[in-house]
């Protein structure tokens, strides 16, 4: 699974995800840090890529027909970085068996 990571989260959860052995990478990384939303998703289903965010402007993108990519929807409210990467690295297992079954929208709260 390759993850893009948005904006309003940490560049660490990108590396979180790389250390657990899948390819990852934050929008900051390839120049899309201050895309519109829909230029960051139209990325993710052109790659291919899991969109991992916490902006729920991205749930029309994700229930429209057609191309579109998972969505894991981090619904956690304002936490710290080490809570959030605590808390999506224990979910990880759960993420990967819905995203195997093919669910669009994910959410971690």
């Amino acid at each position: 699974m390759t993850f893009l990571v948005d904006n309003q989260l940490p560049q660490a959860l990108a590396r979180l995800l790389a250390s657990k052995g899948h390819n990852s990478c934050h929008v900051t990384d390839i120049g899309l840090d201050e895309a519109a939303d829909k230029v960051v998703w139209n990325y993710a289903v052109r790659h291919r890529m899991v969109l991992v965010s916490k902006d729920e402007d991205f749930l029309p993108l994700a229930n429209r027909v057609g191309k579109t990519t998972p969505w894991i929807w981090v619904r956690l409210g304002n936490c710290r970085k080490q809570h959030l990467l605590t808390a999506f690295s224990a979910a990880l297992p759960r993420l990967q068996a819905a995203l195997r079954r093919g669910d669009r929208i994910i959410e971690l709260r």
